[in-house]
């Protein structure tokens, strides 16, 4: 159950006094206008300076202050509402205000997909609409526009939290923003491989519901596509083009959210605001140690801020998935149970369902936990945890077998596969090559000590046994453990299975933290003793990198033996350690110092590792590129752009374009470029991210490379292109309802005869679009 802290508790707002927390001072609850005013310094500074970096990198000003309307007026306040009146705990401005925005992220998917469904797009605005009339019209609910008595976050904290984001958004500006203009053709050659399939999802819905695969008609969605539907419904509202918001504004709110509701989280679960500071930060470094010198990131890389951008369906998740723990904690925490509490639990629930797959089954494990170790600790049930499990397992079966329709997806259980992903990464080992048991053992022996370090500091909960049986820490031991479980258990072509985990890390993070937190007070640690405890920590996760002198992946002719080295001198120096504390019976205070040293080690250990690879590139930026600049054609985009101004959104286009350019022998068919930027459904062009290319693919196949299956389609398809006849453009046309060619001509044979039987529409560069005759 969560320990009660006064001012945070749930009900009558009667007893709110001044706060008392673990910094030993006293914060008032209305501060003066003075206090006011320099509390929201930090806001105001964080917003001026992501506006600078976003003008600086393409963003206009206009697009800036439309975006900024729509998520104060259309999310933000009417959500803010909604928390008010449903949610009656006491919080601070911020913490409402980020609660509010991840409700009217909830609330208008669900308006967006009825709205987009009876074909008038902006109907999506009528909830905001509804929600502020009836806040204005009934009586009891006005009370709500003002806020009520609330706690005020210490000067710092503020700060703290502000400087955290700046921090992501510098990131993002340096390894992201800057390499990945939004012109053609550098957009295609530096975005993420992934970036044009997330396009053209958010055209998909902007224009369809129920949504379907752009890239092959006809092909089902069976995949997590709210936060789409959120980007379309942001499109239609506030005119921003959908590129804009995925590679540069979409992010952004997400994740100034779920900084907040996190620190909130691990606040309430360590009562300290210090160390729900440190969980954030932590949050973010997330990861294996990986004890070489290298930018090879097999160990080290992932988790909310790697992830962020690349997969837009997990930042969405991450912050929906926040208020579903901190209102499962309200709840396991209560003996009476307010209906509006629960119905924001399944508001929740049903939004995390179609943001991320990954997030349910996770959440069901911990939920399973809290039930198990009530019923033996207890010798009853916990019905709190019960209800929940039942809604969350409901919402996971309807997920599965509705949004997803039972298909897998390429996701299979495969023990240990991936510790074979592993080693062929680290040694350069082509695809298709099994690794030795021995060595296949001896990386899952590394992989697991090296999660091992990185999970020590939670035994510092068992220096007060009754905390880690606690509910709202053995949720998230749950889910914590079943992210790295499904790591180990699962395999999926696109390392997909790595969601599981890096949806863990806030859970594992609070945690972690809470355990050094708890050990250092319990054993009365001295605080230069800890520094000195924390800086040796920190001088190992340097110095043996350095002092190794390994790289990653491995040379040609070097034993896998060398990967394990540094692992096992590490396991032996913490025996060392433990040996010497046993000799000298230093007790717990001892064993706290080594638990210091091992969370500066393990936790930030992603952290160490850019770092690391920042000081051994000697501070260039690196810059990925994902296909050569001579194989992408030019004149693409503007091609693509305008087909979507003079086609209708039902149309259908054909195109000769099928694989990544630059990956033609052989065809990797994760191509969608096309669709995204028409925003129109094609016959065929890149099969590789439809269900029925995942379904077939086998562990050791590359599904990147299967063909496509429905061979009469290609070939009519093919032989507009390459033979075009009356024939084959009627066929086109009458028997599939393509109604527009979108042509690369560098690919059409050099007698190609496609003019004198579909009308040229328009020319740039390398490319043209066609409209193929209407039948006589």
């Amino acid at each position: 159950m969560a320990i009660p802290r006064q001012g945070y508790g749930r009900g009558s707002l009667s007893y709110i006094q001044p706060i008392l927390l673990s910094g030993r001072r006293r914060y008032s609850v209305r501060p003066g206008w003075q206090g006011r005013a320099f509390a929201w310094l930090p806001g105001v500074l964080t917003a001026g300076f992501t506006a600078a970096v976003l003008i600086r990198y393409g963003v206009s000003v206009s697009d800036l202050a439309f975006y900024g309307a729509y998520l104060v007026l259309c999310l933000v306040l009417p959500g803010l509402l909604l928390i008010r009146a449903l949610y009656s705990a006491t919080r601070t401005l911020a913490e409402e205000l980020a609660l509010g925005l991840a409700l009217g992220l909830a609330v208008e998917v669900a308006a967006y997909t009825v709205a987009r469904a009876a074909g008038f797009p902006l109907l999506v605005l009528m909830w905001p609409v509804a929600t502020f009339a009836i806040f204005l019209i009934v009586p009891r609910l006005r009370a709500h526009w003002k806020a009520g008595l609330r706690p005020s976050a210490p000067v710092w904290w503020s700060w703290a939290l502000a400087l955290i984001f700046c921090y992501f958004v510098a990131q993002s500006a340096y390894s992201g923003f800057s390499g990945r203009p939004l012109s053609w053709p550098a957009l295609a050659q530096y975005s993420p491989i992934d970036a044009p399939f997330h396009l053209g999802l958010i055209g998909e819905l902007k224009h369809h519901m129920p949504p379907m695969n752009p890239p092959v008609a006809g092909e089902p969605l069976l995949y997590h596509w709210f936060v789409y539907a959120h980007w379309a419904a942001a499109s239609w509202v506030s005119g921003v083009e959908p590129l804009v918001l995925l590679l540069r504004l979409g992010v952004l709110p997400m994740m100034t959210a779920f900084v907040v509701l996190l620190a909130m989280l691990a606040r309430r679960v360590m009562d300290s605001w210090k160390g729900a500071v440190v969980a954030v930060v932590v949050t973010f470094g997330l990861g294996a140690p990986c004890l070489f010198v290298s930018s090879f990131a097999t160990f080290t890389y992932g988790g909310i801020h790697d992830a962020a951008w690349g997969s837009p369906t997990f930042t969405f998740a991450s912050l929906l998935f926040v208020p579903v723990v901190l209102i499962l904690m309200d709840l396991f925490g209560q003996q009476r149970h307010d209906l509006g509490v629960w119905l924001l639990l399944g508001v929740f629930l049903m939004a995390v369902m179609g943001a991320k797959a990954t997030c349910l089954p996770m959440l069901v494990v911990g939920l399973a936990a809290v039930a198990a170790v009530a019923v033996w600790r207890r010798r009853r049930l916990l019905w709190p945890a019960l209800a929940a499990l039942l809604m969350a397992g409901a919402c996971m079966l309807f997920s599965q077998f509705v949004l997803y329709g039972g298909a897998r997806l390429a996701l299979v259980i495969a023990p240990f596969s991936y510790m074979g992903t592993v080693w062929r990464d680290l040694t350069r080992t082509p695809m298709g090559i099994d690794p030795p048991l021995m060595s296949l053992l001896g990386v899952a022996v590394v992989y697991l000590l090296a999660w091992a370090v990185v999970w020590s500091p939670v035994l510092g909960l068992l220096s007060r046994p009754r905390l880690i049986i606690r509910s709202d820490v053995v949720l998230m031991l749950g889910i914590a453990a079943a992210g790295l479980g499904s790591v180990v258990i699962l395999d999926h072509p696109g390392r997909s299975q790595v969601y599981f985990l890096w949806g863990s890390f806030p859970s594992l993070a609070i945690v972690a933290v809470f355990g050094a937190l708890v050990i250092v007070r319990r054993a009365r640690v001295p605080r230069p003793m800890a520094l000195c405890a924390i800086g040796a920590g920190l001088v190992g996760a340097y110095a043996m990198p350095v002092l190794w002198s390994g790289r990653l992946p491995i040379g040609p002719g070097q034993l896998d033996a060398v990967l394990y080295l540094p692992y096992i001198i590490l396991m032996v120096l913490v025996g060392l350690a433990a040996t010497v504390l046993v000799a000298a019976r230093s007790g717990l205070r001892g064993w706290s110092l080594v638990i210091l040293a091992m969370a500066a080690l393990g936790l930030p250990a992603a952290h160490h590792a850019r770092v690391l690879s920042f000081v051994s590139r000697g501070g260039e930026r690196p810059l990925v590129s994902l296909m050569e600049a001579s194989a992408i054609p030019q004149g693409v985009l503007s091609a693509a752009r305008w087909v979507r101004a003079h086609s209708a959104p039902d149309d259908l286009v054909a195109t000769n374009v099928h694989c990544r350019w630059g990956f033609e022998n052989p065809c990797d068919s994760h191509q969608p470029w096309l669709s995204a930027l028409t925003e129109r459904r094609m016959l065929v062009e890149g099969w590789g991210y439809t269900p029925k290319n995942l379904d077939r693919w086998k562990i050791g196949q590359s599904e990147a490379h299967q063909s496509f299956w429905d061979r009469e389609r290609f070939e009519a398809n093919e032989a507009v292109f390459m033979s075009p006849s009356p024939a084959t453009i009627q066929r086109l046309r009458e028997q599939y309802g393509v109604r527009w060619l979108l042509v690369d001509e560098r690919r059409l044979p050099p007698s190609s005869r496609l003019g004198e039987f579909a009308e040229l529409q328009y020319r740039a560069d390398d490319f043209a679009t066609y409209r193929l005759p209407a039948p006589a």
